[in-house]
């Protein structure tokens, strides 16, 4: 796959005391991934003492020391189990509080998962911005960091240069769009692809995202249509066309789709590209008119009147404000 757009480098992950496996994994497989399809990305390890055992019992050896960090780095903090501190105690060392501070300071970008959002908050990093992590900590999150402004329902959150996740799977989905900030939807949608979500959930989309709806079903013939649309939503597509790629007849597609899915081919398309239309209004700055190519729409007045049907607002609408993000569904 050929990488046209600029960003990513180093991805250093900070790996804390009693990490949780997944925390780390999952958003590593993901740039790991993306590297593999061409994207620069260079994975390395760090963390303050050269052995950490996870929360799981997993040993890491031979991990990196806690170097310089800055311009065009990922520093990546997955979560690790926390205690409630003592008074006046750090819920990470000293020595990785000021490590954060100073990445921040030259300028790396700052991504944490789940409960990895307290070592960003002893930094002082989410004060004044929004943030989230896990739902068992959102409370204990508020009553430590004050000044942070920490988001519920949500599955990430980007402010500026820091960004942070929910619960443990949601650092894949944080991952994959950082991708696409980075790279583009189509890589982010290429990895996805690898990764078997399909595509990732918008960051304010508390429910399941469309391209992961529909999935829990046995019929190949439809889950090949359902691949080739989700990859090729820019496309043209006829229903003889989608046909073919399922080896049935138009009629024979449509009837499996309704009976599998309880919606046709083509409806189950428009889903889809108005899903990516919302998330590419809530995390890019491209106009109205090139999401609406983007996502196969012909027509941007035809989109707008799709789009202001489906979710309940024109597409100026749902960007529009501070905390504007993805719209609701109706």
């Amino acid at each position: 796959m050929k990488v046209t757009r600029g960003g990513g480098g180093r991805v250093v992950v900070l790996v804390l005391p009693e990490v949780n496996l997944l925390d780390l994994a999952g958003p590593v497989q993901a740039f790991d991934a993306a590297a593999h399809l061409g994207a620069p990305y260079r994975v390395e390890y760090a963390a303050d003492t050269p052995e950490v055992v996870s929360a799981q019992g997993l040993r890491f050896a031979g991990l990196g020391p806690l170097g310089e960090t800055g311009q065009g780095d990922l520093v990546l903090v997955p979560g690790h189990r926390v205690r409630a501190p003592a008074p006046g105690e750090l819920m990470v060392s000293a020595t990785v509080v000021e490590w954060l501070r100073a990445a921040c300071r030259a300028g790396a970008r700052i991504a944490s998962v789940c409960s990895g959002a307290a070592a960003l908050g002893e930094a002082g990093l989410l004060d004044g911005r929004r943030c989230t992590t896990h739902w068992s900590l959102i409370d204990a999150m508020r009553r430590r960091y004050p000044a942070a402004r920490v988001q519920d329902a949500v599955l990430y959150v980007h402010d500026g240069p820091v960004s942070t996740s929910a619960g443990i799977s949601t650092g894949v989905d944080l991952a994959l769009s950082l991708i696409e900030r980075d790279h583009g939807p189509e890589l982010a949608a290429a990895v996805a692809r690898q990764l078997v979500v399909y595509l990732r959930r918008s960051g304010t989309d508390g429910q399941i995202s469309v391209f992961l709806q529909h999935r829990a079903h046995l019929n190949a013939a439809v889950h090949r249509v359902q691949d080739h649309l989700a990859q090729n939503l820019g496309a043209p597509h006829t229903l003889a066309e989608l046909a073919a790629v399922a080896n049935l007849s138009p009629r024979g597609l449509s009837r499996a789709f309704t009976a599998t899915i309880g919606i046709t081919p083509l409806e189950y398309r428009q889903r889809l590209r108005l899903e990516l239309a919302a998330t590419l209004l809530a995390e890019t700055g491209l106009t109205v008119e090139a999401i609406s190519a983007r996502c196969g729409f012909r027509d941007p007045r035809h989109f707008r009147r799709l789009f202001t049907t489906r979710y309940g607002m024109p597409p100026s609408e749902s960007r529009r404000g501070p905390g504007a993000g993805r719209p609701a569904t109706r």
